[in-house]
């Protein structure tokens, strides 16, 4: 069984999540089957990967009670109605009643971040969404938020890993009982190359994957690792009998390599499609 932890609205969540972004529709299915059938019962998706489809194809095979399904909204669809039906479109695609998480996906500067709180309370009024958060959202966007918002936010998804240590984003996260998620806990695989990722996974006889996700697990970061490769997916699941000592946790801590895998902006077509 994953462990879990407790979301500010006494909900558990799972440590650990499948994550579906850059799935095509047509795959996403088969690699999530796997997933489940390996042990993760944490499924996270957005409409913005045109995926959420393929993903409930695949759930209703399943008891939905056993499991935690996130998906998130677009920026271009943060205005009040917008908001709401994006929700349903999800639900329908995903072939259920409620998501356990709902995210705003990016901020949108140019919706009114307190409209677009206002319809996910309705949402989560209306029994649609269990929990609600935001993504992508820096330290000054998230204690805006948590300042006007009339529902608990309970998450920031962010790009998190050793290449992109956001240390006070973490610590405001923490201050304000937000479990910060890891979108691209892996750099895109880019950090398992890193010399003292590689020097630990020797060290502990595993692979550099596990090393980085443990690491993140030890900060109490859920990590929404992503894999197309069965053996993978497995491994990544592979995490919750051992422990990095506190000077090999320092040892990454303080790798020096600072590095964004994805960056998105207003005027970019594919806004909030990335992960």
């Amino acid at each position: 069984m994953i462990p879990t932890r407790k979301l500010k609205t006494g909900d558990e969540i799972p440590v650990i999540a499948y994550g579906t972004w850059d799935i095509a529709e047509e795959n996403v299915g088969e690699k999530v089957e796997i997933a489940l059938k390996e042990g993760y019962n944490h499924i996270d998706t957005a409409e913005g990967y045109h995926n959420e489809a393929g993903i409930g194809e695949v759930l209703k095979n399943y008891d939905r009670d056993e499991l935690f399904i996130t998906s998130k909204v677009l920026p271009s669809n943060l205005n009040y109605e917008s908001v709401i039906k994006a929700c349903k479109r999800s639900l329908k695609k995903l072939g259920t009643d409620y998501l356990d998480l709902y995210l705003i996906h990016w901020p949108n500067p140019a919706i009114s971040l307190r409209e677009t709180l206002q319809a996910m309370k309705y949402l989560s009024d209306e029994g649609l969404v269990k929990n609600i958060g935001v993504s992508n959202f820096s330290v000054y966007q998230l204690k805006v938020a948590l300042k006007i918002t009339q529902v608990p936010i309970t998450v920031n998804q962010v790009e998190f890993h050793p290449w992109l240590y956001q240390k006070e984003l973490l610590e405001v996260c923490d201050q304000n009982d937000v479990i910060l998620e890891a979108s691209a806990p892996l750099a895109r695989t880019e950090v398992l190359k890193d010399e003292t990722i590689l020097e630990l996974a020797d060290k502990y006889d595993k692979s550099p994957a596990q090393i980085v996700l443990k690491w993140e697990l030890q900060k109490g970061i859920v990590p929404l690792p992503k894999s197309k490769s069965k053996a993978h997916i497995a491994e990544n699941l592979e995490l919750f009998d051992w422990e990095l000592k506190a000077d090999d946790m320092a040892k990454i801590d303080n790798i020096d390599t600072e590095k964004r895998v994805y960056m998105i902006t207003l005027d970019d077509e594919t806004y909030g499609i990335s992960s």
